[in-house]
């Protein structure tokens, strides 16, 4: 399956929730938040999420400084 992960194209195993693709592109997802095809998911959604073939995901990462 491919999707598009901020703005590039990836490959996915298929069936994979929202959660396991995150983990797989991203070190820290603590601090991420994560919006599929246009709307914004909340963490503890990210297991029920299936992503599918040509989902579109944006993850978006915030840093505090001063």
């Amino acid at each position: 399956m491919h999707i598009t992960l901020n703005g590039q194209k990836k490959e996915i195993l298929p069936s994979q929730n929202l959660r396991e693709v995150v983990g797989r592109f991203s070190q820290n997802s603590s601090v991420l938040i994560a919006e599929v095809n246009g709307a914004i998911v909340k963490k503890n959604q990210w297991d029920e999420i299936r992503v599918n073939d040509g989902d579109t995901i944006e993850l978006v990462s915030f840093i505090g400084g001063g």
